[in-house]
Formats: C-alpha cells, structure tokens, sequence
C-alpha cells in the first residue's frame, strides 16, 4: 500500500508547458523542504534529469508499454517511499498513448493506476473563453480520470488572465496557476529534444532555480498540495530489485535450478556516463547490485581506462554523435573497450553505445567492435517496438519476447559477422542489432524492470568472465 500524495501534471499536447511546470513545482516543493518523489510518464530520458535536479533524487519513468501496467504503481512505489509529495509529468497530450493501444502508456492511464488528481496545463497563448471548452472536453472524456485543475500557461497580459479565469468560473474548473510568458527559463532543445542536464549543468542549474521562482510566484503551492493530498491509498508492494530477481531466476547452464545472485564473486560492471551517454534508467543499476554486480560509472569523454576490474560493460543511450570528435579522440579507451569484448567479456550497448561500438562514426573512429560503419539521417526513427530475442546473448536467451523503445536519428550500415539481436515483430517486421562473442548491440531501448533477467544474465556473464581472468585454463 502507498499513500503517498502524489500530482499528475498533464497537458492537451505537447508543447504546452508540462515540463516547465512539473520542473518548477519540483523544485519549489523541495525548496519549502518537502522531500519530493520525480517521476515521468512514459520513455523519455532528458526530462528526468532536470527532475533529479530539481528535487536531489532520482528522476524515475513510469511506462505501461516497456513494463505493463501492473508494474506502474509497484515502481512508484519503489521511487517515492519516504517521500512528503511525488509529481508526476505526463507524456504528450493527456490521453496520448502507444499508437494503436488506446490508453496504453497514456498519461490517463498513469493517473488512474496512481488513483492520482491530474493538474492539467493549457497553452492559453491565443484563445480566451475557449478555454473552458477545451478543459471541459479534458474533463468529461474518461470519468475515471479526475482533473482536479487548471494552470494557465503563457498567459500575456492581467486583461488575458481576468478573461480566462472567469471562462474557467463557469465551467466549474480551479485555476491554481497563471504563468506568464518567460522565453528567458526556457532550457535548449535540438536534434532529440531538450539537451541533457548533464551537458549544461550550470545552466541547468539556473533554469531549474528560475522555473522554481517563476511556479512559486505563479501558482496556488498550499492548494496544489491540499489536491496531492486528496489522492486515495493504491493497494501495491513497492517494486524491489531483489525480488524482481527472485520472481525471474535465470537458470543455471544445463537447465538446473537458479544460481545464488550473492554466490561467488562480485564482478565490476562498467556503466558508461558522463555528457556523451545519460540515457540510464535508475532501475538498471539497482537490478545490477541486486544481481551481485559491483555498478561503477566511467565517463568515455575524459577516462582513458575502464574501471579496475571490469568484467562486464553497459553503454547506454545518449549523443555520441554530438561528441564523436572528443570520443574517437580517447584513443586508449577505445581499445580498452575492444580488448574487453575480443575477450568475451558481456558488452550491452543501447543505441548510443551501439554507435559507439562500430568502426567510425560520420567517419570519426569509433571502438570497432562491431565491423559496421554508423552515419547521422535525417530520418528520425522514433517509437515503441515489440521483438523477440534472435540470438542467444548475455542479456537474453534466443526467443526471449520484450517490449522496447527506438529514439535516433542515425543509420548503421548492416554488416557481415554478427548475428541479429532482434526480430521485430510489431508495428513492423525486421531484424536489428547485432550479437557476436559477448556483445548484444541494439538501437532498441529497453527497461529491465519488465525483464530482470536481462541484469541477472549479464551478471552472471560478468562473474564467469571475471573468475576465468584470474584463474585461466591451463595451457
């Protein structure tokens, strides 16, 4: 059972202002000292980031499609335990959701497994009393969605806001914001959306602080947490990274029972960060050090070696193609990076650490692991997958079926030598990625909540490389 109170912070689309909102009620929370819980509906990794900084926690996603719908509230849960408020920021517009699902992975559908009121912020930009209609609309689509009020966002002069307040008195809607336009917090976007806190960090930081000053000035905070606190208990157990790892065990080789994920030796496992790769679930590493795994972070920018006794490796997403020059220039990092996986040590690369792992990169030398050539498009690949395992790999066995997400704007060039990692199988039919030794090489995006196994599996694969490193065959 959670009953902690708890926001969904909604919008009719995208491009309202949910992340300029949701952001600045963060941080304004946290800053009267409520210890605030950061979630996000839906796949996204930048938005998080600027929710961590905001509240000093782990911005944590929420996505029905890549967990199911049963693991929404378990894993809120597991983010907000301890915590006095949780804000949630919803994805697109309110009852937008995976394409040809319905509600699936809609923010509606995160609010009603949440049993959370939803705050719903309008562009009010260029209408007036249309603006009771819209909300209206919002309103009584699903019953079971129950929108507790109304920010008003860009709002342009104090005649705009008078009309659209009393449009909103007669539809019977709280207004418990008015924001004003403010170009000057906006937070800088470009070929995949917003840039990561990570690469502006001092920035960062002022924005946060200056959407904090501008929702404390514009927004009702005392009747925003009176609403948070109208929100009902939700019968679940917190999510826990064990026993997730329990209630999907890895048989052993053989078929036997289950290995001990605290027998033997903790393997380190490398996860690369810094600017270049902060596409990272906060889960993945918790089901790593659950799984017996010692999770040490490098940044492929700036370490010219991979962490003392690294026996497996994890590249996530993020935008090497932004810092290929500085990447392809770490020399020593690149080999050590091939050296690893010429000895069969596990290597998960995820989109990003799929570029990163080929011969070159828009023609800048990459680790050439992979004898594929990568190249930035102008197409935008972008939405949820279903696949099936083509290969076996330490992430998963060959058949294994997951759900998974493709967010980039670059091409690999297929090449000969390596086996598929995924079948494709919904909304389209193809293979992807690449599986050759210990290196699973995908563009697909997945959240190992909904497959422990995969941090079990590589775990294991780590353990077996590490015990053979310091004790080799005989010759």
């Amino acid at each position: 059972m959670t009953s902690v109170p708890r926001l969904v912070i909604a919008a009719p689309s995208s491009g309202s202002g949910k992340t300029t909102v949701a952001t600045g009620l963060m941080a304004a929370f946290a800053e009267r000292g409520l210890a605030v819980s950061p979630h996000k509906a839906g796949p996204d990794y930048i938005d998080p980031g600027y929710h961590a900084l905001a509240t000093g926690r782990p911005g944590r996603n929420l996505d029905a499609f890549l967990c199911g719908p049963e693991l929404v509230a378990p894993l809120f849960a597991h983010g907000a335990a301890g915590c006095d408020l949780a804000v949630v920021e919803g994805v697109m517009g309110l009852y937008d959701g995976a394409a040809g699902r319905g509600e699936l992975a809609s923010t509606a559908q995160v609010a009603k497994l949440l049993r959370a009121p939803v705050v719903l912020v309008v562009d009010a930009s260029s209408q007036s009393r249309s603006v009771a209609a819209l909300v209206h609309g919002f309103a009584s689509f699903d019953p079971q969605v129950r929108l507790g009020g109304v920010i008003l966002n860009k709002v342009g002069s104090d005649r705009h806001e008078v009309m659209l307040r009393e449009a909103l008195e007669e539809a019977g809607m709280p207004v418990l914001g008015v924001l004003r336009r403010a170009p000057q917090v906006a937070t800088p976007s470009r070929h995949l959306g917003l840039v990561p806190v990570a690469e502006r960090r001092t920035d960062a930081v002022a924005a946060v602080a200056a959407l904090a000053e501008q929702v404390r000035q514009g927004c009702d905070l005392d009747a925003l947490l009176s609403l948070a606190r109208t929100a009902p208990p939700v019968p679940c157990e917190p999510w826990a990274p064990e026993q997730a790892l329990q209630a999907h065990p890895v048989p052993s080789r053989g078929g036997g029972p289950a290995a001990d994920p605290g027998a033997g030796p903790r393997p380190v496992v490398a996860v690369a960060g810094g600017a270049a790769f902060t596409f990272s679930y906060a889960e993945h590493a918790e089901l790593l050090t659950a799984a017996g795994a010692d999770v040490v972070t490098f940044d492929p920018l700036h370490d010219e070696a991979l962490p003392d006794g690294t026996a497996g490796l994890v590249v996530g997403g993020g935008f090497p193609e932004v810092y290929a020059k500085d990447l392809g220039a770490n020399e020593r990092l690149r080999k050590a990076v091939a050296e690893l996986a010429a000895a069969s040590a596990p290597v998960a690369a995820e989109c990003a650490g799929l570029l990163y792992l080929v011969r070159s990169l828009d023609g800048t030398p990459m680790c050439g692991v992979i004898d594929a050539e990568a190249r930035m498009s102008e197409r935008l690949t972008l939405g949820y997958r279903e696949a099936v395992a083509v290969s076996d790999s330490p992430l998963a066995a060959a058949g294994t079926r997951i759900r998974g997400h493709e967010f980039h704007r670059t091409v690999v060039e297929p090449s000969a030598g390596a086996a598929p990692a995924w079948g494709f199988t919904h909304p389209e039919r193809r293979v992807e990625g690449f599986v050759q030794q210990g290196v699973h090489a995908s563009y697909l995006h997945t959240h190992w909540a909904a497959q422990p196994s995969v941090a079990a599996r590589l775990t294991a694969a780590a353990r077996v490389h590490a015990v053979a490193r310091e004790h080799p065959a005989a010759p």
